[in-house]
């Protein structure tokens, strides 16, 4: 499986699961999500992908700061409703990392590990998601600004021809390219830009 080369330049997240070292299934519960897993759970990268995987990443690292964030111990809340453009992209990937999960979600043993329930959406009051930590109730807001990061104007240009199966060999890899190349420049230039995803701190 080859993947492109700036993905496995994408800083990884160790998260630490509770289920996952009761039941074994990894030592100390420490897990470690690389946004090649994102890519696989989506089954494609674009900016919608990408800027979940960021807002996430980073949402996680500022409400835990040198602590191991811990999946299974947070709240996820979209503004979007469910059904709303890509809002069931973007929360599949904080599902991801967070094990936040709406109605189909795990009931959990013994009342305890419970990952229903921590997914919601068409929550008012912000833009986004909401990432709010069940133990502290600290909360930060995170708000993935793709505007910012402009397509190569080609991508429009080659867009009909691709999609309707008219598109040549050498088009379809350039379209595969250009659309690629905006992916990169989100994670990698543009990783740690403050403007491209906004980080509110919500007091509890």
């Amino acid at each position: 499986m080859a993947f492109p080369e700036f993905f496995s330049r994408v800083p990884t997240i160790t998260l630490r699961d509770p289920l996952a070292e009761l039941l074994g299934a990894a030592e100390g519960g420490l897990i470690e999500y690389g946004f090649a897993d994102a890519v696989r759970l989506a089954g494609h990268a674009c900016p919608t992908v990408a800027g979940a995987w960021l807002t996430s990443v980073r949402a996680l690292r500022a409400l835990y700061g040198d602590e191991i964030p811990v999946r299974g111990n947070i709240v996820v809340a979209l503004h979007e409703s469910v059904d709303s453009g890509v809002a069931g992209v973007i929360a599949s990937i904080a599902t991801l990392l967070t094990g936040a999960a709406g109605d189909g979600g795990f009931k959990g043993l013994g009342g305890q590990h419970v990952r229903r329930g921590l997914l919601r959406f068409g929550v008012s009051g912000s833009v986004g998601m909401t990432f709010t930590r069940l133990d502290t109730h600290a909360a930060v807001n995170g708000n993935f600004r793709a505007n910012l990061i402009a397509a190569d104007p080609r991508l429009g240009e080659l867009l009909p021809a691709v999609v309707h199966g008219m598109a040549s060999s050498a088009e379809n890899t350039l379209f595969g390219e250009l659309w690629q190349d905006r992916v990169k420049r989100i994670l990698i230039d543009h990783g740690d830009d403050p403007a491209v995803v906004e980080l509110r701190r919500i007091q509890p």
